[in-house]
């Protein structure tokens, strides 16, 4: 029998009529034949509450004395889905059970609030579903060697989902969200936005990297890593109704592959500047070690010669909310780094051109910035891969620049 795992978020089952649907369409994979496993997020809203409710109660609180209990806490809300969708499959006469986290024993590193899975022991849930018993898992969360509970972070359900696929070496791994694909750019930005049929994990990773926000981007590096194939669907529809989505697979799976198969945008950039920044060896390791130390994430890293003799300027881009701390973290260190001024600019956003037939292509950074320049567009930072151009522009510019390179790179819907 063939294994599929179906996940769906926290619209998906925002309330018990939408769970209601969501076990008609487990019903209806079911009864192609395949088991079933279904990885759940806890109904929208929930986690917020949840965090909340745990912030009152441990206000003060260090890390040490905190973190623990507050995962015990918010991993309840994707408890009480499971054991919802398990009644409402029930209630249709479908056999179905719920597997918490310790159950399955979804193994996972110790960093409270964003662990990560290490292993997952699904010999006893595969032999359920085998038989005919539909699985619903919570998504979010695993359990130490110490039998405590962690969770995975914002957007960690996707990753539980792709885990437990992979775990289960299921044919695919079905994602059920709140749009029916992806598209070529945000659809509320571009109407003439396309839904892919097919994309690459290379670019559905870069996609989500640089600001798509469709699937969580651990998620799609286990996806490639272990090969699942990643199914995206819209969970609004009834079964029988058309519901093709997006897939995404490895590349050779794409027979004509676009030039650029979608534009990604950020708003949520700052740029650090360091003027006049002593040059001799070992100083960016330095900026930079600090940097990693303080577990802030860096981007876009531009050098340009300095009007002062023996200096150059230094500029790169960090996530607006870490833009306060990293100028704080290099204005500390002005003297041992040696620097006559840091600025941010918060300003700023990140748009990106992503497509793996860049590497059979040329010219394609040309046609961006052409279509920028006719814009009256200007670029402060670049940044490229082999299969991505970034750039950095004033954030009142997103829009009319997504907008132009979509129509640019032939991505507009007939």
């Amino acid at each position: 029998m063939s294994r599929l795992v179906m996940k769906f978020g926290g619209t998906s089952v925002g309330d018990v009529e939408r769970i209601r649907r969501v076990a008609r369409l487990v019903s209806a994979e079911r009864k192609a034949g395949r088991g079933i496993a279904v990885v759940v997020s806890a109904m929208s809203g929930e986690t917020n509450r949840l965090v909340e409710l745990s912030r009152q109660a441990g206000e003060g609180l260090p890390p040490e004395l905190f973190d623990d209990e507050y995962d015990v806490v918010v991993a309840t809300g994707e408890q009480v889905t499971t054991g919802l969708l398990a009644l409402a499959l029930r209630s249709m006469g479908i056999p179905a059970r719920s597997w918490q986290g310790w159950q399955i024993r979804v193994a996972s590193s110790s960093a409270h609030g964003s662990a990560r899975i290490s292993d997952i022991d699904a010999e006893e849930v595969a032999a359920a579903i085998d038989s005919g018993e539909v699985a619903v898992i919570p998504g979010f969360q695993g359990v130490t060697e110490e039998d405590r509970i962690t969770t995975l972070g914002r957007g960690g359900s996707d990753t539980s989902a792709v885990a437990v696929a992979a775990a289960l070496k299921a044919e695919r791994c079905d994602i059920y969200t709140d749009v029916d694909g992806v598209y070529t750019t945000d659809p509320r930005m571009v109407p003439k936005a396309q839904r892919l049929e097919k994309i690459s994990y290379e670019e559905m990773l870069e996609m989500a990297s640089l600001g798509a926000k469709v699937l969580q981007t651990r998620s799609v590096e286990l996806a490639m890593a272990k090969r699942v194939p990643v199914r995206v669907l819209s969970s609004f529809v009834e079964p029988g109704e058309p519901n093709p989505g997006t897939l995404v697979c490895d590349e050779d799976e794409i027979v004509e592959k676009q030039i650029v198969s979608g534009i990604a945008y950020s708003r949520d950039e700052a740029k650090v500047s360091l003027k006049a920044l002593q040059d001799h060896p070992g100083v960016a390791a330095d900026i930079f070690g600090r940097l990693a130390e303080a577990n802030i994430n860096v981007d876009m890293i531009v050098q340009a010669p300095s009007r002062t003799e023996g200096a150059v300027n230094m500029t790169f881009t960090v996530p607006e909310r870490e833009a306060d701390r990293a100028m704080a973290l290099m204005s500390a260190a002005q003297e041992q780094i040696g620097f006559e001024q840091v600025e941010v600019k918060k300003d700023v956003s990140k748009v990106s051109v992503i497509g793996v037939g860049m590497r059979s292509h040329v010219g394609v950074a040309r046609i961006m910035f052409d279509a920028l320049s006719k814009k009256g567009i200007n670029i402060e930072n670049i940044a490229t891969s082999e299969i991505k151009i970034s750039v950095l522009i004033d954030s009142s510019y997103t829009e009319l620049a997504v907008r132009a390179l979509h129509t640019a790179y032939g991505l507009d819907a007939a």
